[in-house]
């Protein structure tokens, strides 16, 4: 029973619901209409995935789209499921004017360490665009590393429309890759996993070894892996 005087919530009519998306969509927006204003219209947001995986690339995309485009629903990849994530993947590439994807590979990351391959990737997403950005928004924090001036945003993928939809074409992409990988070695749960630490990668590790796709350099968490299952 509900407490007296507590008022019962009402559920959100659908009129209300889209009120609460345009809200949303006006916060994300914010700092990306504040450089078209000044007349830069082509900003590009550009965020990264897979730094943290035992296994496989870091990926890293670009996207510019043209000033005032909203896209619904677009947010973090990481708070979206992977249905969600593959229709508004279709719909950001309906919509932009410029995406580029770039990545750094196992090797890379153990030659340049994870985060200077990151910032390598974003790179190459950058140069990939066919159209030149006038201003750059980053997730996190600045990367020096990206040899380009850029604006860097604290959990922009959350904030910031564009690198929210970076943050997607990123996330499918890599995950894509990993579910093509992981017929090639079943034990690993790629698909699933992604190449992230999850408990059964762990004890493919343990039993099977490393591939040629997992990051020597990670030494740390892969021997944090053994450590837990001897």
């Amino acid at each position: 029973m509900a407490q007296a005087g507590r008022k019962r919530r009402r559920p959100k009519t659908a009129s209300g619901r889209r009120r609460a998306e345009n809200r949303r969509l006006d916060r994300l927006l914010a700092l990306e209409r504040s450089h078209w204003a000044r007349g830069l219209q082509y900003v590009a947001g550009v965020d990264e995935v897979g730094r943290g995986p035992l296994a496989g690339p870091v990926f890293a995309a670009a996207v510019i789209l043209p000033p005032d485009t909203a896209i619904r629903g677009v947010d973090d990849s990481k708070r979206l499921d992977a249905a969600r994530r593959a229709a508004l993947f279709e719909e950001i590439r309906a919509h932009a004017l410029a995406i580029g994807v770039g990545a750094a590979s196992c090797r890379e990351i153990d030659r340049l360490n994870i985060l200077h391959a990151t910032h390598l990737a974003m790179k190459r997403a950058l140069s990939r665009l066919a159209i030149r950005p006038q201003h750059i928004i980053v997730d996190g924090l600045p990367a020096p590393g990206l040899g380009l001036d850029h604006e860097a945003v604290v959990d922009g993928d959350a904030r910031v429309h564009c690198v929210a939809c970076a943050s997607i074409i990123a996330k499918v992409l890599r995950d894509r890759l990993m579910t093509r990988l992981s017929p090639r070695y079943p034990d690993y749960g790629w698909a699933e996993n992604a190449g992230y630490a999850t408990a059964g990668h762990r004890a493919a590790i343990f039993d099977r070894g490393l591939t040629p796709h997992h990051r020597r350099s990670f030494e740390t968490n892969l021997q944090f892996t053994l450590d837990l299952l001897v």
